[in-house]
């Protein structure tokens, strides 16, 4: 690779990094995999840096479909950490944002994989049906089935853990059941949310 291959690539890294570990917690749901598939997407990038269109696009693929294998593996196969032993302690937000955040994101995780991926692409990264298909590797019209599945499993962790995706209202907005609030609105504020 040549030095200005290089430095382009390291301007890409550090600028994206970020981005790229959110995109691939958000699909798989575990930081340590999201870790994993972000490092195995790069180290599958660089070789290929020079020749490469889009590399944002390609990241983003790589990402996404590192997750889901990661999400795939046998239990006996994957790492384990020494704090995955430790047990969670849920605290709730007095603003009440995070809160959300934590409900929706535990939503998003009760969604099959395919399903969650596709929502990431669709409302997380706002992509397109065609869009997201090209990252997918599949047609347009199966992302679009897929997105249909998936807001409807969605909907379904959200109604379990007292969230309502209003329909009526602005496309998609949500809202908590048990207080009757408005939330941030749609499925792109619940992708706000998952920013947070």
């Amino acid at each position: 690779m040549k030095p200005a291959d290089e430095d382009g690539f390291r301007e890409f890294v550090a600028s994206r990094m970020t981005a790229l570990r959110k995109l691939a917690y958000v699909t798989c749901g575990d930081w340590h995999a999201a870790e994993d598939a972000v490092a195995n997407a790069l180290a599958k990038l660089y070789p290929r840096w020079g020749r490469l269109d889009r590399p944002d696009l390609y990241a983003k693929t790589m990402v996404v479909r590192a997750a889901i294998d990661e999400t795939r593996r046998p239990w006996w196969r994957r790492e384990r950490s020494a704090g995955d032993a430790l047990p969670d302690v849920a605290a709730s937000d007095p603003i009440g944002e995070t809160d959300e955040g934590l409900r929706v994101r535990a939503a998003l995780r009760a969604v099959p994989a395919r399903q969650r991926a596709v929502l990431v692409l669709r409302y997380y990264l706002d992509l397109t049906a065609e869009e997201a298909a090209e990252v997918l590797g599949v047609r347009a019209p199966t992302v679009r089935s897929q997105t249909s599945r998936g807001l409807a499993n969605l909907r379904a962790a959200l109604a379990a853990g007292g969230m309502v995706l209003d329909e009526t209202s602005e496309p998609g907005a949500w809202r908590d059941a048990s207080e009757g609030r408005s939330g941030p609105g749609g499925l792109h504020g619940a992708a706000a949310a998952l920013r947070r």
